[in-house]
């Protein structure tokens, strides 16, 4: 009889950071310790809510402190392995909108690199195909908003 290892689940938060630049909507991307582009995100922090933690860690990540959390995305979720330990981890994404600032990678988190793409570009910058599809959802997201107005 086989006994199945205990599933550790974790949750996370993070956000497509939005701004206008020359008239154009881009999106904010960092490049990860890995060397992967991706989407700012972290841990919820104990008794804090999702969208609590997205603000921080992307703001964390970023540096950027003028952000609006918008409406939640989509969540996504995951299994990999981590010392031993099998995570099933889920994580919520906002869209946010930022003005104001230049974005500075958070270096001891090993974020090398944040750089503004414009929208319609950047679920083909990103790395991972779980937060490239995010990017679509943000896409669709702006794109009908933009056609209702």
């Amino acid at each position: 009889m086989s006994t199945s290892q205990p599933v550790r689940v974790e949750k996370s938060a993070g956000g497509v950071v939005l701004r206008e630049i020359e008239g154009v909507a881009h999106a904010l991307v960092i490049r990860d310790p890995y060397r992967n582009w991706g989407l700012p995100k972290g841990h919820l922090e104990p008794d804090e809510t999702s969208a609590g933690a997205a603000l921080r860690e992307v703001a964390e990540e970023t540096g950027l402190e003028d952000l609006r959390l918008g409406p939640e995305l989509v969540t996504i979720d995951w299994y990999f392995r981590a010392q031993g330990v099998q995570i099933h981890k889920f994580t919520t994404f906002y869209l946010m909108y930022s003005d104001v600032g230049d974005p500075k990678p958070e270096k001891a988190e090993g974020i090398s690199d944040c750089l503004w793409v414009p929208l319609v570009e950047a679920d083909k910058k990103i790395t991972y195909d779980n937060a490239g599809e995010v990017m679509k959802v943000a896409q669709q997201m702006v794109k009908r908003s933009v056609e209702s107005q």
